[in-house]
């Protein structure tokens, strides 16, 4: 009767063990899936700018470049415009302080003798007016080309006006024309007065001579 009951007890005891084994076998935990990322990927680091294109300068002539202070001017505005591509006119604009208005720049003509600018076309030029008000000193002149948008600058002069040499007269000389003529010619083909003494000197001794020989043969 007692090996019976240790006989059970070790078969149930075979059985828990074996039962354990089986729930840790189906027990064992599956890994966690790794989530994919959906869409577009995160961007990593700073993003780069593009660059942008640089505008170019552009040569830009005054003639004349220096005026006088006082007067009423006009000055010739030149620009090296280049030709715009899709359309655009070939045009330009000059502003500055000194002018009256803006000023609209035009293709220079081919057949144009002046003025002329220092180097080929493509040139843009216009005919500022600087006011008689506008005060002594050096004013700027920006140029924007209007098609393609370049830049160019140049300065122009306003000065006061120049003295004239200790050599030159003030006053004009005499001219012709109305009572002035006659007095002038009255006073150059006048006779000197040495001169004019002279003569009547030997005339006075001409009729004195003529007095004497007169009385003599009387």
């Amino acid at each position: 009767m007692l090996r019976v009951r240790r006989v059970a007890c070790a078969g149930a005891i075979v059985m828990v063990g074996l039962t354990g084994c089986s729930a840790s076998a189906e027990s064992d935990p599956t890994t966690t899936p790794t989530p994919t990322a959906g869409g577009t990927a995160a961007p990593t680091g700073n993003p780069t700018a593009t660059p942008t294109a640089t505008r170019r300068t552009i040569s830009v002539e005054l003639n004349p470049d220096r005026v006088t202070a006082g007067e009423t001017s006009t000055v010739w505005v030149l620009a090296n415009c280049p030709v715009p591509t899709g359309g655009p006119a070939h045009t330009g604009t000059a502003t500055s302080k000194a002018f009256v208005n803006g000023v609209t720049l035009n293709p220079v003509p081919a057949s144009s003798a002046s003025p002329k600018p220092s180097a080929g076309s493509p040139w843009v030029r216009g005919e500022a007016q600087i006011s008689g008000t506008v005060g002594r000193g050096s004013y700027r002149v920006d140029v924007k080309c209007d098609g393609t948008n370049d830049l160019g600058r140049a300065t122009l002069r306003v000065a006061a006006a120049e003295a004239l040499p200790s050599g030159v007269p003030s006053k004009a000389p005499k001219a012709g024309g109305g009572g002035t003529y006659a007095q002038d010619a009255e006073e150059e083909s006048s006779i000197p007065f040495g001169t004019a003494g002279v003569l009547a000197g030997l005339a006075l001794a001409a009729g004195v001579g003529i007095a004497v020989k007169r009385r003599n043969r009387a």
